[in-house]
């Protein structure tokens, strides 16, 4: 059908390119960075989507390591798949009176309107045990629910699964490759472990999920330099049968540890590398993949990026937001704050924070911005930078002295009116090469 002569198709061309443009200037598409947490090292990603919340547990590499030190487990999660809210410490080596070190790779699950982690630790025999924590939020705190190991057979890297039968199995590989009966109340087992077959060049790490009624058994494969690869079964026991290599070796870091989970109608794929500063194979950094399955249920190869998945939804900047709610930082940490929660801390000149993706709306946009901060010294500024730290500047901030560094303040800057979809940079100022300040949340209000 001819709807236009050719001057009409040049002049509709010409209006529908000036629409998307107007468009585009209004919307910035974010997607994330990798790796998705910055403000320390992390590892052995197991993501778990409960309530409409991404949350995503992982173990933590201390800074400087030269060798596998952990003492504790981590959380974060989000609603974005873009910016990650830091939760802290959920769980510690000090939570288990038995265990002598090596917080490993574990993973978590909800029964009995609680929510269950199993973690692999060192007793002080030198050999490994399989605990079990047990919280009431899925935030924890996370509390040995029994005082001793539940599965005490020298393996690691526990995956748990709940069978549509209501039969729930924990997983583990690595001098062994099986897996154990939980009972319903998920911290004992029926009988004993059960050993199986190793599908092609499993190492350690398994993770395993059903999808359209196939099992499948992501794991760790063709250490030391581990690759990620997968198998497949009709059963949650096997036998597995090889499907082929999800991620190929890269990076820095030897080791990997995959996790797979859907959220909001996509599929994610986590993983870990080393590519913070300072990265290697002790001080490695959790990073995530979108992927889509192939019509026949296999999965394809999964490639590393540094820009991570597209951001699912804008980032709501006129209620309550965490300032330890982060897509990409730079040279700042975060830790227990005395107003409850976590905040931002180990704050610089120079230091950043940005999050993406912020929906500011349509019509006249933002007015103000108040932060919650504190200061033991002379404080400094928040500089409000769109797009990146060299940004459109929408508003400067002045940080005080507060008296203390957990002594709270609620400061307010006026803002110009900030429209549209855009990522938005907390550049941190200050004078001297001190600690400026805290952060501990933030917020806009609209123009009224």
């Amino acid at each position: 059908m001819k709807l236009f002569g050719g001057q009409g198709i040049r002049d509709a061309s010409c209006y529908t390119v000036l629409f998307l443009v107007a468009l585009l200037s209004m919307v910035n598409v974010s997607e994330a960075d990798n790796p998705a947490i910055q403000t320390i090292y992390t590892a052995d990603p197991a993501p778990f989507v409960y309530n409409g919340r991404m949350y995503l547990f992982a173990d933590h590499d201390e800074d400087g390591s030269k060798t596998f030190v952990m003492k504790d487990w981590r959380l974060f999660s989000t609603t974005d798949m873009a910016n990650w809210q830091d939760h802290g410490v959920v769980a510690s080596l000090s939570t288990f009176k038995w265990a002598t070190g090596r917080a490993w790779a574990g993973q978590v699950i909800n029964r009995n309107n609680k929510f269950y982690y199993y973690l692999p630790m060192q007793k002080s025999s030198g050999a490994m045990a399989i605990g079990v924590g047990v919280a009431d939020n899925v935030t924890g705190p996370y509390k040995d629910a029994l005082g001793k190991p539940l599965v005490d057979n020298n393996n690691i890297d526990p995956t748990v699964w709940i069978n549509d039968d209501g039969q729930a199995y924990l997983y583990y590989a690595n001098t062994g490759f099986g897996y154990v009966k939980l009972n319903e109340d998920m911290i004992s087992i029926s009988g004993g472990p059960t050993s199986m077959a190793r599908p092609t060049a499993l190492t350690e790490g398994p993770w395993v999920d059903k999808r359209n009624g196939v099992y499948y058994l992501i794991y760790a494969g063709n250490g030391p330099t581990e690759d990620i690869r997968y198998a497949t079964s009709s059963g949650p026991v096997g036998p597995w049968t090889y499907k082929g290599v999800i991620m190929t070796a890269q990076g820095s870091s030897f080791t990997n540890h995959p996790g797979i989970a859907d959220y909001k109608n996509n599929s994610y794929f986590f993983y870990h590398d080393g590519a913070l500063p300072g990265g290697g194979g002790y001080t490695r950094s959790i990073c995530v993949e979108k992927f889509n399955y192939n019509a026949d249920g296999t999965i394809p190869q999964i490639k590393w990026t540094t820009t991570g998945p597209p951001q699912i939804e804008d980032l709501n900047p006129y209620v309550r937001q965490e300032a330890e709610t982060i897509a990409f930082s730079s040279g700042l940490k975060t830790e227990m704050s005395s107003a409850g929660g976590i905040h931002v801390t180990s704050i610089n000149n120079g230091d950043y924070i940005k999050v993406n993706g912020v929906g500011f709306g349509n019509g006249t946009g933002a007015a103000n911005f108040t932060a919650s901060v504190a200061s033991a010294g002379n404080g400094g500024k928040i500089e409000l930078h769109l797009g990146s730290k060299t940004g459109t500047l929408i508003g400067t901030c002045t940080v005080p002295g507060t008296g203390g560094a957990q002594t709270w303040s609620s400061v307010n800057c006026p803002v110009s009116n900030t429209t549209g979809t855009h990522d938005l940079v907390f550049l941190f100022t200050g004078s001297g090469s001190g600690l400026l300040f805290n952060f501990d949340w933030w917020q806009f209000t609209r123009t009224s």
